[in-house]
Order: C-alpha cells, then sequence, then structure tokens
C-alpha cells in the first residue's frame, strides 16, 4: 500500500496532543486502502510534550518522533519532518488542530486522480483573529506577491498534502534562513487549493505573537525579495536629486539677493529626516548581510536530542 507521513511540528502542545491523535486516527481509520506514519517533531517544548508523544508512540507503533536539542523554530521542524518522512505523500499539519484531518481524504483523492503534485489549505476567514494583525496578515500578502516571484496565496496555510517529488523539490532548497510559505511557492509544481473557515485551537495557547509574526514577515521578504535593495538604492538617488535642486534654488536666491537662510529648526528636521532615511537603508543591507553571514557559516538547521529510534535500539 502506499503510505501517508503526517509531519506535525510541536511546541509546548500537551494539552492538544490527544485531541489531535484521536482525529487523526478517525481519518486514518477511514482511509484503511492506505499505510500512515505520524512524525512528531518536538521543537524543544517546555512542557509536557515529549512525554506525551512516548505515551502514544508505545500505543500506537505508526507514530514515530524526533525531538530537537532545544527550540529551532518551527520552520526548522517542518524540515526535519520532511526529511525523515518515509511516505510516497507528506502532509504538514499543526497539532492544534486548527488544520481540519478530514480534508486528507478529499486530498489524498485529488493527487491520486487529477494531475496535481500538491493540495493545500487556505483560510477563507480570519474569524476570531484580532482586526489589526488581520489586517497587517493582508497587506504583507499583497506587498510579498508584488515584489517577489514566490507564489504565496492570501490565508494560505503550512497545511497541505504533497507528493514525494514536491517534496524532494523542497528539501532540494537547505537554506538555513526558511520561510516555507514562500518555499511551497517557488519549487512551483501543480497545486489544488481548499477553502475552509477559520477554526479556533482545541486547546492550549497560540505561539505567534504579533511582534513574531512581524519578524516572520521581514525575514519572508528578504529570503524572497530584493526590492528592499532597490527601494533604499531609490532612496539615495532621490535625495542627490532634491540636495541638487536645493543647491540649484540656493544659488539662484543669492545671486537675485534674496535671502535664503529658513531657521535652524528646518535645518534640524531635514537632517535628522535624511539621517533617518540612510539608518533604514543601512538597517535593510544590513539585514541582507546577516542573511549571507548566516547563510555562509553552514550551521544545521536543527540538532536531534532523541527519537523513536533510540528507544527501537
Amino acid at each position: 500500500m502506499e503510505k501517508i507521513s503526517i509531519v506535525v511540528p510541536c511546541y509546548n502542545e500537551q494539552e492538544a496532543l490527544p485531541y489531535f491523535y484521536e482525529a487523526i486516527n478517525d481519518v486514518a481509520k477511514q482511509m484503511n486502502d492506505v499505510d500512515f506514519e505520524f512524525l512528531f517533531i518536538n521543537d524543544g517544548s517546555k512542557d509536557q510534550t515529549l512525554a506525551v508523544i512516548k505515551k502514544l508512540y508505545k500505543q500506537d507503533k505508526r507514530i514515530r518522533f524526533i525531538s530537537f536539542s532545544r527550540n529551532f523554530g518551527k520552520e526548522a521542524a517542518m524540515y526535519a519532518g520532511l526529511q525523515n518522512a518515509k511516505g510516497d505523500y507528506v502532509a504538514v499539519m499543526d497539532a492544534d488542530l486548527q488544520d481540519p484531518p478530514s480534508l486528507l481524504v478529499t486530498m489524498y483523492e485529488t493527487l491520486k486522480n487529477e494531475d496535481y503534485d500538491c493540495v493545500a489549505t487556505k483560510r477563507t476567514t480570519r474569524k476570531g483573529e484580532p482586526v489589526i494583525r488581520s489586517f497587517f496578515a493582508r497587506l504583507f500578502y499583497r506587498i510579498i506577491n508584488k515584489i517577489s516571484k514566490a507564489d504565496i496565496v492570501d490565508g494560505a496555510r503550512d497545511y497541505r498534502l504533497m507528493n514525494r517529488k514536491m517534496v524532494d523539490g523542497i528539501l532540494a532548497m537547505s537554506e538555513y534562513n526558511r520561510f516555507s510559505k514562500g518555499i511551497f511557492g517557488w519549487v512551483g509544481y501543480n497545486t489544488k487549493w481548499l477553502s475552509y473557515e477559520n477554526i479556533e485551537r482545541v486547546a492550549g495557547q497560540t505561539k505567534w505573537s504579533f511582534f513574531k509574526l512581524m519578524i516572520y514577515s521581514f525575514e519572508g521578504i528578504i529570503a524572497f525579495s530584493t526590492a528592499p535593495l532597490a527601494i533604499a538604492s531609490l532612496f539615495g538617488v532621490l535625495f542627490c536629486l532634491i540636495a541638487f535642486v536645493g543647491i540649484l534654488i540656493v544659488f539662484i536666491r543669492h545671486f537675485i539677493g534674496v535671502e535664503s537662510a529658513f531657521g535652524w529648526a528646518s535645518t534640524i528636521s531635514i537632517v535628522l529626516f535624511v539621517s533617518g532615511i540612510q539608518l533604514f537603508s543601512i538597517g535593510v543591507l544590513g539585514q541582507y548581510l546577516a542573511k549571507t553571514y548566516l547563510e555562509t557559516k553552514k550551521r544545521p538547521i536543527y540538532l536531534v536530542r532523541e527519537s523513536d529510534e533510540d528507544i527501537n535500539d
């Protein structure tokens, strides 16, 4: 039988995991013509997530797990899951049941019967999400789709089922600074989108604050677009032109006998404004330089502390 690997990144999900396992197991029973493996990635959880995973592992030999030496982030957890998944098809799901396991049936049937390499999901609503957060999320999708070549759908989730060919394509992008939503779009392949309304977490608290999401969005823009560098360059050209015009105006006013001094306050305001633009441009350049620096160090994306293979040994 063909096998589906379910990759589940986990960070402090001790409350949600029992509900998730019950739900995904019910779906697996419906799809009795397919073999399953459930690959839990413990991303340095500080609660009893690993203990819960080990308990489930003893009950169900379809379960595998990898536990990191510390928290490396969801991106590293997803990469580890894709790298270690053994299935013909691989799905990435969150443990909080905001990704409906019931959609797996439709996803698998689509990949089997239609000419697609991936079936991905997106939210049609952001019900239950703060208004400001929703506004900036939509703004991010509009911006990154205009300034990059990555096709990132508004409301896209990490939840998707992919065939082995697409998974191998994603793994070929072994960059240290990862932004999976961009990577999924960049590799191409035929993707069908399934829409569903936003679902609240079944248990526990979200790990994504507004600040963390903002930093994550900046990383996505830097990872898949050089537009910020072009904008910084345009600022430089613009202010050079403004300065040139200003010098001409000062000379003209001087020769026709018009007083050219505009006051201390206006001068300081201009100096502070231009200095701010310069610092902004240096900051943009610094972000790209920092990402390049991290890539050249060739550090591993994650480190494993223990896994199910250690128990089998």
